[in-house]
């Protein structure tokens, strides 16, 4: 009898900040880690990577210029139905965003900025294997 390897692949994940920084080094953070990451600087831009190149997790700040986190990531869900969503913020009026997004029947992770990356490793790890997916 052989066997097949099932295949693996990494975790992708797609990091949307408009800082840049906070974005780059974060993707690198996980990169490093063994995840397949990217960048993206906008809410706009994080929905046409996933019309174009889906993702298994989406890591993304709150308030940004244009389309705030929740809204794209609200847009990336109907795209991705089985995108994990990770949200970050520093801004109080998060919360108000947020309670919109529960009351459109998403219960999105979020993270209060500043997060120390170990915890979003954490929260990535729980995606891979809650995706059966490898780092």
């Amino acid at each position: 009898m052989s066997t097949i390897p099932s295949e693996t692949r990494k975790l992708s994940v797609l990091v949307v900040d408009d800082e840049r920084l906070v974005a780059d080094s974060l993707a690198r953070i996980l990169n490093m880690f063994g995840y397949d990451a990217s960048t993206r600087y906008s809410g706009s831009e994080a929905i046409d990577r996933a019309i174009s190149a889906p993702f298994d997790v989406l890591i993304s700040d709150v308030v940004m210029d244009g389309i705030n986190g929740i809204d794209s990531a609200l847009e990336i869900c109907k795209i991705l139905p089985n995108c994990k969503v990770l949200l970050i913020s520093g801004h109080n009026r998060t919360a108000d965003l947020l309670k919109e997004a529960q009351e459109r029947g998403h219960n999105f992770d979020i993270l209060p900025k500043p997060v120390h990356p170990t915890v979003i490793i954490d929260r990535v790890k729980s995606a891979c294997s809650e995706l059966n997916l490898s780092v």
